[in-house]
């Protein structure tokens, strides 16, 4: 069995000594919740995910080829925290923002403890990366050195880099006739230190490696799956760049630039022309990062930095071997079976096997309809909800709210054909989806172009509700069929993000997704009657603190009080301040936090109470479920939000309330199957460290593979009455 993994010690180690001083002096009632030794940091906390995620990239019970993949999600969730959180606090500092988070520290506190962080996790990542490497080899994959291939091995390279590769590559050379070239987000260099014949001085050049638009960044040798890099390949043949010129040295590096600032909506008259225009700031914005090879000259490094704007001492990172691990993802992708996990192929929901009746129908029957991807199909239930609705006469408008989305999954294809088949499609587009902006844009036009009415929500919130409303002339009137999910309208995500979606046409959730719509297409906000479903920002953090406080009020040793909560983060102060108040007042409270927790758990006399874990495995945990015990009648609900101060507060998200006793029971057994996991858990501790649970035997298939077996089961209604009972409706100890 494998040893128990725990996190390093954590830099909020040294106030939990003060916390526990403090409660140790003080009655439990005269605790300080303001104090802020009682709170985590959001960055640093992020952080200690994807340490985890690390850990899966080197933890033998996974197959090989999926840890290559995890060391390529670990480099690229690194980048992108570069990207978005530094590049924030960068912006903070220099634009004089002093303001303590609730933790008590200031921007610049953060990055310095952040860049303290990122160097040790980064410094464990190259301890561990070549046993990856020599175990890829021992399975005949290797990723050669170019000096180490054959003598015919390097010509047929330089051969194929000829022909197909060398008409990409652009040398500029640096001197006061050529200034510094611009270094785009992400893109991996060589500077080359070269001697000319006439030059009293080394010049320097530059070489952006082409990697992308067809060009793969590890050049497969022969038919055998050995590999060599292609910044090798053109290391090894700078002659064809720089004929009759000494190459007297070369180094990588690659540079991380700012992606998060964002430009002020509420006086843009085109909000389009803003977003594309904050487009193409972000290619130039100021770079935050650069990673260089290890051993790089001195001079030339402190060049760089200085013509890059960085800091020399906290901005430059050395790699001691391969540079810009993203691309393993082409690794990863290898197609030998044996080293990958086994396929995974969701089930059809059980009430939607017949394929030839119409959705419209099962739903009517049913009332409501729980999904749960991706142990349960997306394109079989999601899509063909909309294709059916695209092409059914009865249909009379289609709205959805749009944030990111793929071409595969066809979901704008279906918007279009509703469009032409005359039925009336409102599409919300959120345009400031991270990262998805170009891709919404053009979405967004080519549903204009198809007669679609376009909107971009309301002014100054993001919309990031995953809501679909059908309207349909059914044999009584009107009818709304609704579906509103935790995940996005993505089918690539689908198949690889958990994540949990009702399909219903109840009455009242169809007046109150009918009313959200108004609100999102017009920005006017009377009061609403919302009936079942709470939206943010208006109601849904209101709501949460209220059945929070209800929960701690009726709590009794005759009706013990509980509270389950299941997100991607847990950062809202106030949020955490209701739950510790919960705790204060004997209710248990059982998290499921994926990645960001300020919470501190297990800290006697405050938060004893509260238990958190963290699930990673194969799926990305990526739905948000909460759970309220209210006095024995249960209360479930699922929507889009994290409980973030910005989804609770500057989102428009979405949650409802799921009332149908059978998708309860689904509920409580998902909640409990991952609660209860001894495979896939990770137990957060006070000083937000994590030590990760260990299964009895080798055999544990862990909470996420159980699932993908419910999934199969609910296809066999004894089966699955059967395991509802033995596990889904247990009492919990």
């Amino acid at each position: 069995m494998n040893k128990p993994a725990n996190t390093a010690e954590h830099a909020d180690a040294a106030p939990l000594t003060l916390i526990e001083q403090s409660l140790s002096d003080n009655h439990p009632l005269e605790i300080d919740l303001d104090d802020p030794a009682l709170y985590l940091n959001r960055e640093l906390t992020w952080l200690e995910f994807n340490r985890r995620v690390l850990h899966e990239a080197t933890d033998p019970r996974n197959p090989l080829l999926e840890r290559v993949k995890f060391f390529a999600i670990f480099a690229s969730n690194m980048d992108e925290f570069f990207m978005k959180r530094i590049g924030g606090l960068k912006l903070q500092v220099a634009t004089g923002v002093s303001e303590l988070t609730v933790d008590g520290r200031s921007p610049q506190q953060q990055l310095d403890e952040s860049w303290s962080m990122v160097r040790e996790i980064e410094s464990e990542r190259d301890h561990h990366l070549p046993a990856l490497l020599q175990e890829l080899a021992r399975h005949e994959i290797e990723i050669s050195p170019y000096r180490e291939l054959s003598e015919q091995q390097q010509q047929q390279i330089r051969a194929y880099y000829i022909e197909n590769i060398f008409p990409l590559v652009t040398p500029q050379v640096v001197d006061p006739a050529h200034p510094f070239p611009f270094i785009s987000n992400l893109s991996l260099n060589i500077l080359v230190s070269l001697q000319g014949d006439n030059a009293e001085e080394p010049g320097l050049a530059r070489i952006k490696v082409p990697v992308g638009v067809g060009v793969p960044r590890f050049l497969q040798v022969n038919d055998q799956y050995q590999f060599v890099p292609l910044e090798e390949v053109i290391a090894n043949n700078l002659d064809l760049l720089f004929p009759d010129v000494k190459i007297l040295d070369h180094d990588l590096f690659f540079v991380a630039r700012n992606a998060s600032a964002e430009k002020e909506e509420s006086g843009a008259n085109d909000l389009m022309a803003l977003i594309e225009s904050e487009l193409r700031d972000r290619r130039i914005a100021p770079i935050v990062r650069m990673v260089v090879t290890e051993g790089m000259n001195d001079d030339r490094k402190s060049l760089l930095a200085a013509e890059l704007g960085l800091n020399y001492d906290t901005d430059v990172f050395e790699r001691t071997n391969l540079m810009a691990q993203r691309n393993l993802f082409q690794i990863a992708a290898l197609p030998i079976s044996e080293l990958h996990d086994p396929p995974h192929h969701p089930a059809m929901h059980h009430r939607l096997q017949d394929q030839q009746r119409s959705i419209f129908y099962i739903i009517r029957e049913a009332e409501s309809l729980l999904l749960q991807h991706p142990y349960e199909s997306f394109t079989h239930s999601v899509v063909r909800f909309l294709d059916e609705a695209a092409r059914d006469p009865k249909v009379r408008a289609i709205k959805m709210t749009l944030y990111r989305t793929d071409e595969e999954t066809r979901i704008v294809h279906l918007l279009i054909d509703a469009a032409r088949n005359g039925k009336q499609v409102a599409v919300v587009v959120e345009l400031k989806a991270k990262f998805d902006e170009a891709a919404n844009i053009r979405w967004s036009e080519r549903m204009e172009q198809a007669g679609i009415h376009v909107t971009y929500g309301v002014v100054g919130l993001k919309t990031h509700s995953k809501v679909l409303l059908v309207v349909r002339q059914d044999y009584g009137g009107l009818r709304r069929y609704v579906h509103i999910g935790t995940g996005n309208y993505h089918g690539g995500t689908a198949r690889t993000y958990t994540d949990v979606g009702l399909l219903t046409c109840d009455e009242d959730i169809g007046h109150d997704v009918t009313e959200l719509f108004n609100y999102l297409t017009t920005g006017y906000t009377p009061k609403r009657n919302y009936r079942r479903i709470l939206p943010a920002p208006k109601h849904l953090k209101r709501a949460l603190l209220e059945k929070i406080e209800r929960e701690a009020s009726g709590h009794s040793a005759e009706s013990p009080g509980l509270i389950q909560m299941k997100t991607n983060a847990l950062e809202d102060q106030d949020i955490v301040r209701a739950l510790y108040k919960a705790s204060m007042a004997g209710v248990r409270i059982e998290l499921i936090v994926r990645d960001t927790c300020r919470i501190r758990p297990g800290v006697p006399g405050l938060s004893e109470n509260i238990s958190v874990i963290s699930v990673l495995g194969r799926f990305l945990e990526h739905s948000r479920i909460f759970y309220f015990r209210n006095d024995g009648n249960d209360e479930y609900l699922i929507g889009s939000a994290d409980l973030m101060a910005r989804n609770l507060e500057s989102r428009v998200e979405v949650v409802t309330d799921i009332v149908r006793k059978p998708l309860k029971k689904e509920l409580r057994l998902l909640l409990d199957t991952l609660l209860d996991d001894n495979r896939n858990a990770w137990d957060m501790l006070p000083d937000g460290s994590y030590k990760q649970r260990q299964p009895d035997s080798d055999d544990d298939p862990g909470c996420q593979l159980k699932q993908a077996e419910y999934a199969q089961a609910r296809l066999k209604s004894k089966q699955h009455k059967k395991l509802l009972r033995a596990i889904g409706l247990r009492k919990r100890n």
